[in-house]
């Protein structure tokens, strides 16, 4: 490109020159060959002179051609790669030529054409986003409806039957009408329990219950719920050691939702609690953060198990959670809650049990 811009610039003033030297040499033959007895010497003279102009008007064409070819050159390489989608070659502008203004006017169109597809670049990514988002939210739908849908089946079909029972009048002695009227009670307390939790679990995944950040004494908190718990402890006949009990560690949290946390834990260790039934509580320091461990004997979870241990109305082990009255929620709301306070929490197996346990920042 830049070898055929020159090429014809150079054409066309070697054209121009000749035709002016042409025309020069004969109008000077005409005027002054009168004066002039020796045409020889004129002819040399006007050859010298028209060699002269020739070698004068090559190097002034090398010179203009190529101030004027290099800059379209670069112009073309420039949107050469503005096809590209390159924008990062510039045009350096030397002075305020026709040139000039069209190099700045491509730096212009350059930098709107990068903003432009950047944007769209960003919207498009935030399209697939949405879609994404929608996608997932909607199998979230459906799996939780089924998951709802097959939790109130139980109990739902229970205090059915059970409601049958003793409207048809089937049950004579008092004590069975009793054990009905029991059942009907523990199966719609276990429903209202589920709701409750769903209703929780739905507030903290949608931020609709807002984080409230204080600071309290974990210690505190811990040994109160472990008092508060003393006679389920006693019911399932479990030893609760809290190693950190005479400390006083304060921590930057949401109190309600750390008691929340805190309950999840300890609940599902009376339940599951085997062999030597001992659960132990205690509490590592780190540098700006604490973990609060919750230890029991028995039964360890494989590496799957760990892992969907969290997941919404996942049970681990369904008969125990049915004779409990567990929902398979709990760790869910942990999940939930612990990722909106951004710390980290989870579990691990022991040699005779399982630790869950729970980060929370002391500055």
């Amino acid at each position: 490109m830049k070898h055929s811009i020159k090429k014809q610039l150079a054409l066309n003033f070697i054209f121009i020159l000749s035709v002016i030297i042409l025309i020069s040499s004969i109008a000077y033959l005409i005027l002054f060959r009168s004066f002039v007895e020796n045409y020889v010497l004129l002819n040399i003279f006007i050859l010298v002179v028209a060699f002269f102009m020739f070698v004068v008007g090559f190097v002034l064409i090398i010179i203009f051609t190529d101030r004027i070819s290099k800059p379209i050159v670069r112009l073309t390489e420039i949107s050469s790669k503005m096809a590209s989608l390159d924008f990062d070659a510039k045009y350096e502008s030397k002075g305020y030529n026709e040139i000039d203004v069209l190099g700045e006017n491509i730096n212009e169109m350059s930098e709107k054409l990068e903003q432009t597809i950047s944007e769209l670049k960003s919207t498009n990514s935030e399209l697939l986003r949405d879609i994404e988002r929608k996608n997932r939210n909607e199998e979230m739908r459906k799996e939780f409806l089924a998951n709802v849908s097959h939790e109130l089946k139980t109990p739902i079909a229970l205090i059915q039957c059970y409601t049958e029972g003793l409207k048809e009048g089937i049950i004579e002695d008092d004590e069975s009408r009793q054990y009905y009227l029991d059942v009907i009670i523990d199966e719609a307390g276990r429903m209202n329990n589920i709701v409750k939790e769903i209703m929780s679990l739905s507030e903290l995944e949608y931020g609709n219950n807002p984080i409230e950040i204080e600071r309290f004494d974990i210690v505190e908190m811990i040994r109160n719920k472990i008092s508060s718990g003393q006679v389920l402890a006693e019911k399932n006949d479990v030893e609760v050691l809290f190693e950190n009990k005479n400390e006083s560690i304060f921590v930057w949290a949401d109190e309600p939702k750390t008691e929340a946390v805190f309950m999840n834990y300890l609940s599902n260790a009376f339940h599951y609690c085997e062999g030597e039934k001992k659960i132990k509580v205690f509490i590592e320091k780190k540098e700006d953060t604490v973990r609060i461990n919750v230890f029991n004997t028995g039964r360890q979870l494989s590496e799957e198990e760990q892992k969907r241990v969290w997941e919404k109305f996942y049970k681990a082990d369904a008969a125990r959670s049915r004779d409990y009255g567990g929902t398979g929620i709990g760790l869910s709301i942990v999940r939930a809650i612990m990722n909106s306070l951004k710390m980290a929490y989870g579990c691990f197996n022991n040699e005779d049990g399982i630790t869950f346990y729970f980060e929370l920042p002391t500055k």
